[in-house]
């Protein structure tokens, strides 16, 4: 023997019959906190920004860097 039951109902009421906690609120709350920090570091996208994050040596110490590099490279090429 089969049997079928088909119920009819929004998914708050079939929360409120199995007696689940209506989340909504939370879910609200969590998301405006998320846009609120979303907000704050998005100024930290800016390039420069980002740079000095990424490469904490001062410019001046990163072009001594690259024209270090480029003497090693030069000086392996020449020999």
């Amino acid at each position: 023997m089969k049997v079928t039951i088909d119920v009819e109902c929004t998914p708050e009421e079939a929360r409120a019959f199995l007696g689940l906690p209506d989340v909504v609120p939370l879910q609200t709350a969590m998301m405006d906190q998320m846009k609120t920090q979303m907000q704050k570091t998005a100024s930290a996208l800016e390039p420069e920004t980002i740079f000095k994050t990424l490469f904490p040596m001062h410019t001046e110490g990163f072009a001594e860097l690259q024209k270090t590099m480029w003497g090693q490279f030069l000086g392996k090429a020449g020999k």
